[in-house]
């Protein structure tokens, strides 16, 4: 079986590597990261270098594919990867999405009308989209679509994705191996466990933390590729009902 995670400058290092963990277990898996040009990319810290093993010319058919989550968002209008993403969806046994990724999905058009999760600060885009957002849900699966809430919900979704494939004891021998047992100090992990004040608040700063990551051709490229998917989104709507009418 194999599976391709895609891999983009400014991505979140985690919604690859968390699920990676869980599917590399796999059995006769053979995974493999894709992406434009294989060589490094930078993640959103600015710091980290993961690395593209295969183009997406040289992975036509994978039987998994899973696009993760980031900061940039020029990503929604990469028009080669969404080319990529329909055509082996064509022959996936499972597309998937971790946090933002989701969005990718839908600006391909993977998600009309379907119930999807992402990270909490990008529900109201899924919506814009075409898919439909299941705000509380961490992980949505809907026929072969999988989508994950943010980051660290891809654990989860890798491990669902893992026993659904090979079983409840390979999933739970991958969580005991991984010893994914969470306790967190805290309890701040979803919107609804916090304030409106502090939501707020960690918005702000997670675009300096995204800012910081990024250059300012990155941002430029952004503010102009959110606004133009969003557009051929919607005429992309509006042709399918005129398609069925005709």
């Amino acid at each position: 079986m194999q599976i391709a995670i895609v891999l983009y400058p400014g991505m979140t290092a985690l919604d690859a590597i968390g699920p990676y963990e869980a599917l590399r277990w796999v059995p006769d898996s053979h995974i493999r990261f894709v992406g434009h040009e294989v060589g490094p990319v930078i993640v959103d810290s600015g710091v980290l270098a993961l690395g593209v093993t295969h183009t997406f010319e040289e992975t036509p058919s994978p039987d998994i594919v899973l696009v993760p989550g980031g900061m940039p968002l020029a990503v929604v209008a990469d028009a080669t990867l969404h080319a990529w993403l329909r055509k082996v969806d064509e022959t996936t046994t499972w597309t998937t999405s971790v946090c933002s990724g989701a969005t990718v999905l839908a600006a391909a058009g993977l998600l009309d009308g379907r119930p999807a999760t992402t990270h909490w600060t990008a529900q109201s885009s899924l919506a814009v989209l075409g898919a439909k957002p299941m705000r509380d849900q961490r992980v949505v699966h809907d026929g072969k679509y999988v989508t994950a809430a943010g980051v660290s919900a891809g654990i989860d979704m890798g491990l669902w994705l893992l026993g659904e494939i090979a079983g409840k004891e390979r999933a739970e021998t991958a969580q005991l191996m991984m010893e994914y047992d969470p306790r967190p100090p805290f309890d701040a992990g979803h919107p609804s466990k916090v304030s409106d004040a502090f939501r707020r608040k960690a918005m702000v700063e997670m675009a300096r933390v995204g800012a910081d990551g990024a250059d300012a051709g990155a941002l430029v490229k952004e503010a102009i590729a959110v606004p133009k998917v969003l557009w051929q989104q919607a005429l992309r709507r509006i042709r399918a009902r005129q398609s069925k009418r005709t």
